[in-house]
Order: C-alpha cells, then sequence, then structure tokens
C-alpha cells in the first residue's frame, strides 16, 4: 500500500469514528470525548494492519459495533469504550490488566466478559453451547456485555457474505436460535427483527429473495390503503389535541416466513402482512394508560375491532419492559389491519429496549421482572454439572415464549412461559415448595401437578413434607428452573442406572460376541425412537426397556439404504470435523456412493425427510455418520447454533435415479368422481407414482392423504399443480414428516 493509499484509508477511519461520536450524544461532553478518543486510538494502532475477510481494516468493525451501540440500542461513554476495545484483548497483545491500568476495571470487566473464551471442554458439550453458559453469566454481571455482543452478532451478520458457505450457515443458525430470541427477551425488538431477517437471507437465499420482492410489491399496493385508513383516524386525533404520528409498516420477512409455516399458508393469505402504528405524545394532566385506552375507542369508532385479537400490555407490560394497546380491526375493502397504540416513550422501549428502559425509569427503582430473569439466569448458571446442549435447550425454551400472567393467593402477579404447569409454579416460588408439591388449586378448583396454567389463573400451591421429587415430573414441566432442579435431585441416582444400563447392554452383546459401537447404538436407539445414549442406558437400567429384540434389532437394514444411490456435493471435506478447516478458494468434494458400499454412511433425517431439489445441509454426527437434513428444519436450525463445526454444506448433484417416497395432504368441496380425477392425473403423470390413497368425506368437505414415489421436488410441485387445477380441490400441500413406520 502506498503512502497516499495509508492516508486515504486513515482519512476514511477518522471519518467513521466521528460519525461513532456523533451519534453518541453522551460522549460529546469533554471528558468523555477525550476518553473515547482514547480507546479509539489504542484500539486502531492495536489492530493496525490487520484485515477482515472483505478487506476493509478491522478497526472499522469495533468502530461500527460501538456505533449500534450508541445509536441503536442507547448506551453511554462506557458502553461505547468497552465496544471499541471488544476485540482488543483476543486479537492483539493487550491484557485485560492492561485495559483495567488505562480505563479502569469497570470498562475493563466488560470487555473481559465480551472476549472469546476458549479452552478445554467435556467431549460430550458442544463447545458452542459452553461458550453460550459462559457469556450468560458475564451478562448476569453486567447487562451491557450482552448489548454489545448484540450489537457485534448485528454488525457480523450484516457483513457476512464474505464468509465462505458453511460459516455463514453456522452463524445464521446460532443467531436465530440464540442471539435473536435474546434481543426479544431484552426488549430489542429492530434489533431482533434484523437479526431474523439476515439469518433468514443467508439459510434458505430463494424463500428471502422471493418474499423480500413480494412484501415490496405489497408494500407499493397499500400505499394508497395506508393514506385511506389512517386519514379518519388522524383527523379524530388532531380534534381531540394530540401531538402523534401514525405511520404504516409491514411485518418483516422472517416474521412472515414464520407464519407461513405455522399455518400452512401461502403469503397472499397471510391477512396480517400490514401493520398501523399510532405514537402520540402523552398530555400532562392525564395517565398514559388512560389516553391509549382513549385512542383505541376512538379507533373502534371508526372501525369495528376483531373481538378475540385485542393485546392488553399497558395494564400488564411484557417481562422486556414492552407497552402496548394492539388491536385487529377491519379497515375498508374488508381488510383486517393490525393497530398499535403507544407513547412516544412506550415507542423508544420497543424499539431500543432495555437501555431505553433504564433512561426512563432509572436502576434504582424496585426490581422489575427483567431483574428478576436475570437472576433466574443465575440460578440457573450455578449448576456447573449440567449438561451444556441440555441447558441450552431449557434455556432456549424459556427464552422465546410468549408470556402469561399468573396470580398468588395474595394477588401478586408472577410472569411465566406460556405452556408452564402447576408444578413450575410452585417452582418458580421456591425449590423446596416443588420438591414438595402434592397438587394445586387453580381458581379455586384442585388441579393434578400436570395442569397446563393460563394467563390470569390465580394457583395456590398444595404441599406435603411426606413428597419427593419423581423424575417423571421432567415429563410435563416446561420451565428451566423447574427441569434443572428435577434433574438435580436424581443426578447420583442417575448416574449408577446409566452406568447400570451400559453394564447390562455390554454384557448382553457379549453373549453375541459383539461389543458396543456407534453402528450397533444407532441401530438400537432408531428401533426404540430415542436420540441420547445416556437416556437409552437409564431405560435399561431402570428395566423400561428389554433387550430380548436384540437379536430382531441387530439384524434390521436402515430404511435409508437408498440414499447410497443420490450424487451429492459437499462443501467441505468429509474428514472429522475437528480437523477440517475449510478455505474458501476449496473445491467442492464431490461423493458420489454406489450399492458396493457396505455400511449406510448417509442417511436421511426423519424430522425433515428432505428430498432431491430441497435446500438441505449435512451434519456429520458422532461415529462420522452424515445426516441430512431441510435446511429450514428447527432440528437443523438447532445443530447449526449448537454444534456449527459438524456441519457441512451439501446440494443435490443429480437426482432422477431412484424415487423417494413423499406425502401430500388435500382437501376440498366433495364432488361425483372427484377422487378418480384426482388418480387420473397421477397416472398420467410419467415422473410419478401413486402407492396409497386415503380420502375421508365428511359434511360435503373431503380430506385426505396420498403416498408418492417421486424423483425430486419439482416433479412434485408440478403434481401439485396439476391437482389444485381439478375443480373442487382447495388445497395440497407436501408434509415434510413420513410415519416411522413407512
Amino acid at each position: 500500500m502506498t503512502k497516499a493509499d495509508w492516508e486515504e484509508e486513515d482519512k476514511m477511519i477518522r471519518e467513521q469514528f466521528n460519525a461513532l461520536i456523533d451519534a453518541c450524544p453522551r460522549c460529546q461532553t469533554p471528558e468523555n470525548k477525550k476518553l473515547v478518543t482514547k480507546a479509539f486510538e489504542l484500539a486502531h494502532e492495536a489492530h493496525m494492519g490487520m484485515r477482515r475477510k472483505s478487506g476493509e481494516p478491522y478497526i472499522l468493525h469495533p468502530i461500527e459495533v460501538a456505533r449500534i451501540a450508541a445509536e441503536e440500542i442507547g448506551l453511554g461513554t462506557k458502553g461505547v469504550i468497552a465496544a471499541i476495545l471488544h476485540d482488543v484483548v483476543e486479537d492483539t497483545d493487550y491484557t485485560v490488566e492492561d485495559l483495567q491500568n488505562i480505563f479502569g476495571e469497570k470498562i475493563a470487566s466488560i470487555v473481559a466478559g465480551l472476549t472469546k473464551l476458549e479452552g478445554v471442554f467435556d467431549q460430550s458439550s458442544s463447545i458452542q453451547a459452553e461458550n453460550f453458559r459462559k457469556l450468560l453469566l458475564t451478562m448476569v454481571e453486567d447487562v451491557r456485555v450482552i448489548l454489545i455482543k448484540l450489537a457485534d452478532r448485528l454488525h457480523n451478520m450484516r457483513t457476512l457474505n464474505s464468509m465462505p458457505e458453511h460459516k455463514r450457515l453456522k452463524i445464521a443458525g446460532e443467531t436465530l436460535y440464540f442471539y435473536a430470541p435474546l434481543a426479544h427477551r431484552l426488549g430489542l425488538y429492530a434489533i431482533k427483527t434484523e437479526l431474523e431477517d439476515l439469518s433468514l437471507k443467508y439459510e434458505l437465499p430463494q424463500v428471502f429473495n422471493n418474499l423480500s420482492q413480494k412484501v415490496k410489491d405489497s408494500e407499493e399496493q397499500h400505499v394508497e390503503f395506508i393514506n385511506n385508513f389512517k386519514a379518519p383516524i388522524e383527523e379524530r386525533l388532531k380534534a381531540e389535541g394530540y401531538e402523534f404520528d401514525v405511520v404504516g409498516r409491514h411485518k418483516s420477512v422472517y416474521s412472515i416466513w414464520s407464519k407461513m409455516q405455522k399455518k400452512d399458508l401461502p403469503f397472499e393469505e397471510i391477512y396480517d402482512v400490514l401493520a398501523i402504528r399510532v405514537v402520540f405524545k402523552p398530555k400532562s394532566h392525564l395517565p398514559e394508560k388512560t389516553q391509549c385506552w382513549a385512542i383505541y375507542s376512538m379507533i373502534t369508532d371508526i372501525y369495528k375491532p376483531k373481538p378475540d385479537r385485542l393485546r392488553d400490555w399497558v395494564s400488564t407490560p411484557k417481562a422486556n419492559g414492552y407497552e402496548a394497546l394492539h388491536s385487529t380491526v377491519m379497515g375498508p375493502d374488508g381488510k383486517w389491519v393490525e393497530i398499535q397504540i403507544r407513547t412516544t416513550r412506550m415507542d423508544e422501549i420497543a424499539e431500543r429496549g432495555f437501555a431505553a428502559h433504564w433512561k426512563y425509569k432509572g436502576q434504582k427503582e424496585k426490581e422489575s421482572e427483567l431483574d428478576k430473569w436475570l437472576e433466574m439466569i443465575k440460578e440457573l448458571l450455578d449448576n456447573p454439572d449440567a449438561d451444556s446442549l441440555e441447558f441450552l435447550d431449557d434455556f432456549k425454551l424459556n427464552l422465546f415464549a410468549s408470556e402469561i400472567m399468573i396470580f398468588t393467593p395474595k394477588g401478586d402477579v408472577k410472569v411465566m412461559p406460556k405452556g408452564a404447569t402447576a408444578l413450575d409454579f410452585a417452582f418458580d416460588i421456591h425449590t423446596d415448595i416443588g420438591y414438595k408439591c402434592i397438587g394445586a388449586k387453580v381458581n379455586f378448583k384442585l388441579v393434578p401437578l400436570s395442569h397446563q396454567l393460563k394467563s390470569g389463573d390465580q394457583v395456590e400451591i398444595i404441599t406435603s413434607e411426606k413428597q419427593q421429587p419423581k423424575y417423571e415430573w421432567l415429563s410435563f414441566v416446561t420451565t428451566a428452573k423447574a427441569k434443572t432442579r428435577i434433574k438435580n435431585a436424581f443426578k447420583e441416582e442417575r448416574k449408577s442406572i446409566i452406568a447400570k444400563g451400559e453394564r447390562i447392554l455390554e454384557q448382553e452383546l457379549h453373549k453375541k460376541k459383539l461389543t458396543i459401537n456407534s453402528r450397533i447404538l444407532k441401530k438400537i436407539l432408531d428401533f426404540h425412537k430415542i436420540s441420547k445414549r445416556d437416556e437409552l442406558y437409564f431405560k435399561i437400567g431402570k428395566g423400561s426397556i428389554k433387550l430380548d429384540d436384540l437379536h430382531k434389532i441387530l439384524s434390521t437394514k436402515s430404511r435409508n439404504k437408498w440414499i447410497r444411490y443420490w450424487k451429492l456435493n459437499f462443501g467441505m471435506s468429509t474428514s472429522k470435523p475437528e480437523e477440517v478447516k475449510p478455505e474458501p478458494s476449496k473445491k467442492k468434494t464431490q461423493v458420489v456412493l454406489s450399492d458396493n458400499d457396505e455400511q449406510d454412511q448417509f442417511t436421511i433425517a426423519d424430522c425433515c425427510n428432505p428430498i432431491p431439489g430441497d435446500d438441505i445441509l449435512a451434519f456429520m454426527d458422532e461415529s462420522d455418520q452424515i445426516i441430512l437434513h431441510s435446511r429450514k428444519c428447527p432440528v437443523a436450525l438447532k445443530l447449526m447454533s449448537s454444534q456449527g463445526n459438524r456441519i457441512v454444506s451439501a446440494q443435490w448433484e443429480s437426482h432422477k435415479i431412484l424415487s423417494y417416497l413423499a406425502l401430500i395432504n388435500l382437501s376440498g368441496i366433495d364432488q361425483m368422481g372427484i377422487v378418480s380425477k384426482i388418480t387420473k392425473v397421477i397416472s398420467e403423470d410419467q415422473n410419478v407414482n401413486m402407492r396409497s390413497i386415503n380420502i375421508e368425506s365428511h359434511d360435503g368437505i373431503f380430506e385426505g392423504n396420498i403416498y408418492l414415489y417421486i424423483h425430486n421436488t419439482e416433479d412434485l410441485n408440478n403434481l401439485i399443480l396439476n391437482i389444485m387445477k381439478i375443480k373442487g380441490v382447495h388445497n395440497v400441500n407436501r408434509q415434510d414428516r413420513i410415519k416411522a413406520d413407512l
């Protein structure tokens, strides 16, 4: 690089730094500006000569992270300084002690929390899961750690294009599984939304691009609709003397896609794609809550509300501090429109979350729900022996769950995740109450421990000194706290039962002159539909699984033998994940399997049944077996996030070699001869063969399913289109999950 180029680059870097200062109001006092500049100069010098994968100077990354922390999250001077320095300890010769001497203990501790954690972990645990655990531990000490980490993740996602594909999949999966829900829990709605959209963009690029275009097209169509819809509302608010802003917005691409998946609907049938937001400046002489309801009343005078779609988060805010009134009303042209009513304060908290909450409420007020949540995390983390992946599963379950409000007998409110049971509530009050719980009274009616609670229930826990915790409780509790406490009670007993179960299996195999290996274990696990070997040993040890059928199990051949015939392209070599260090420039490894293979090296995941033409990825398990998943499969998402080092990008190379079983569901208006019309379309298709058909009719409506042998998704989609053309057929869709016995 010439001197002129270097000077030009340095000028650009300093311009970016000045933009950061402008974005941080609290950094602009002379004293604070001096501190931030000092941090920048240190980081600039420390990262000198380092470049990102994209080729840009590395220092631009911490500057951008600090800018997101200041501008989009609202952190102050200490947070901005820590963000600028967040990679200094990991990537340069500076130590935490150096930073403590220069900037003080608080900033140094935040940077220490942000420094990526390396070390030797238990082989049964995922390194990523263990890192998440330690990250949460630092978050409990100072929530700014996780806020800056989210800013760091957001900038990494914005610049993910420069990474090789298998890295993009890992980072995107990790983001969707862990970081986006965490941003949601901390009230960072704007960041959560962008993280979700970017994850979808890299995991399913075609889906993202198609949906983005549809959203863009519908936005243009909706401009006139929005203007007509909001005109009478604006007129009424002006007449009442409010300062306000009424804006129309589309839901995010990811939230639309998610709703399409959950409800199995096309884009055109998602009715609440559009939302109107009313943000007003409250009048000083009236409570905010009163004014929100007054505006709701004005709007429902103009448009009729949908009775079951009113959400009141003004009276009982969400645990992350979110406050608003939501309703769905019938707008012009018979279209349902979601409307959100917020004050300017509520709007800032909704978009910027926790940091904005501090600004309005101060840190010395009574404990908030968020503080209680952080305390709950700390309790979970106090158990150092818990399996990292199990911990992450339990934590994730409670992270993104909808919330319900439960009342104690004295009228206090407890926020619980949706689906929580009476026993979850008992453990939420206190561990000892959970252990001694024998039942509960919900709204004064006696219910069992497994009773699922609903929002608004008043719950009284009934205990007995004779009660002991039972391992079966794990089958119906949902909160991470309850699961952890129950597991703790049985930890030692469970270990001995697992060891006993392993010995029993070894003895039975020894009689057949066999030893335990990954292939034998996989057959036994598949037969009993168990995912973890410890769970298998536990059930054998307890006697709930007998080994009388062992000969039959071991002699069965894998259902997925056909997969040997497919030709696949893999984005990295098929050596052990720990040894693989792929380079972006490496050519793809092509693997061709034939019927001469003695072992089943590749299997199709039962959870999502990908077929040729689907977007897929491959996961390499502990025995080097490659399992193919659809990229949109929830199990694949979990694997990408928790065991990303075992993910192999893959795609179908050729596929009209063998047929694969697929299942389609269909429904419509029952008419004479409808079944013969459907079977005629299938029989005329040269690329598809029918295995079985089951159609049932009731009250003039028919529903049914058809098992088909097909070559790929293109043939299946063409057939679905042809069936949809039949008069009377209203809905045809592919079902991913096929029963295991087929």
